[in-house]
């Protein structure tokens, strides 16, 4: 049996070294990519700026939409239009809707049977836009069926994340994976989290986003027209949002390269010093006490009686300056003890 000399505030003591299995391993991996992500990284910093743009953004481009269907169906034509549906049975041409067709008149590239290439003038060119919490953010997509959550994964990331069984970042750590019941799994939590139209995160934006339209069914089949500078707005508004969902992207997959890297090393190890010597190195600091203590997950596990005062604790809101130095203390002297036992 391996031991090592560790020094306590009681001196010197040799003690035989821990076996790093599974479960320690875990603990551990788990300390340090918790770190990872708080650690203040350019790709983080990207991600936390483009965040806190979002809100603002969308809300300017929704001002645009917005004026743009008012010039087409104006307040005057919803109300008659909402007067002839309560009136006739047989009438259904007004509702609420969050995705617009928009085009202006330009010029397009065609190519003739002479595989020669030829000038179309005053053609619409047409893009859809979708304002919903999973709207498309494909500027290449002109399709009214498609939707995508990984916006919604991105920006909602923390209040995602605080959820039991759900994980914002499962698109990205299942990248170039088919569809199995662990994607799945956490995919269909994070939508149930976030909702749809009749509650939830999805009704609370959604309904801030929508106006009333004449028209039939889905996207109420119209094209509305629009200035080139206008589409040209919106288009960018649409690309702004991919770059935030690629900033998500790239953050998450910089901790994941990581990840992979710390795991092999790991792996590799045979005593639990080798990695809390690592945790450290990276700036994670960790004893081998705080890892037998902890759960899979790592985090600590309380002894009755500190369990039993935190349960006391939340029974009351309000905390005095005198009780909070007080509790800080006893916390103090409860790591000195802790500490001087190893």
């Amino acid at each position: 049996m391996q031991k090592i000399n560790k020094q306590t505030n009681k001196g010197t003591r040799t003690m035989a070294r821990i076996r790093l299995n599974q479960e320690y391993r875990n603990k551990c991996g788990n300390r340090i990519k918790a770190h990872l992500f708080q650690e203040d990284t350019q790709e983080k910093r990207k991600y936390d700026d483009l965040k806190g743009e979002q809100y603002d953004l969308n809300d300017k481009a929704w001002d645009m939409a917005k004026s743009i269907v008012r010039r087409h169906y104006t307040d005057e034509d919803v109300e008659k239009a909402y007067y002839l549906q309560n009136k006739f049975e047989n009438v259904s041409t007004i509702a609420k809707d969050s995705c617009f067709h928009f085009h202006y008149l330009g010029t397009k590239e065609k190519t003739n049977y002479n595989n020669e290439v030829e000038i179309e003038e005053n053609v619409p060119i047409e893009k859809h836009f979708d304002f919903k919490l999973n709207g498309d953010i494909d500027t290449n997509s002109n399709s009214s069926y498609r939707s995508d959550w990984e916006y919604a994964y991105a920006l909602l990331r923390d209040e995602i994340n605080a959820q039991e069984d759900c994980n914002a970042d499962i698109l990205i750590e299942q990248e170039g994976k088919d569809n199995n019941p662990h994607k799945t799994k956490y995919t269909d939590n994070n939508n149930k989290f976030l909702g749809h139209d009749t509650r939830g995160y999805s009704k609370e934006w959604n309904d801030k986003y929508q106006l009333d339209l004449i028209g039939r069914d889905y996207c109420r089949d119209r094209s509305i027209k629009c200035t080139e500078q206008e589409f040209n707005y919106l288009i960018s508004w649409k690309q702004q949002k991919s770059a935030f969902v690629m900033a998500h992207y790239k953050w998450v997959k910089s901790v994941l390269d990581q990840m992979k890297e710390i795991k092999i090393g790991l792996k590799g190890y045979k005593y639990l010093d080798e990695a809390i010597e690592l945790a450290n190195e990276l700036g994670v600091q960790i004893t081998d006490a705080e890892i037998i203590r902890t759960n899979s997950t790592g985090l600590t596990i309380f002894n009755p009686k500190n369990l039993a005062e935190r349960v006391k604790a939340m029974k009351n809101k309000h905390v005095s300056k005198e009780d909070k130095i007080k509790a800080r203390l006893l916390y103090e002297q409860q790591q000195k003890e802790e500490n001087s036992l190893n």
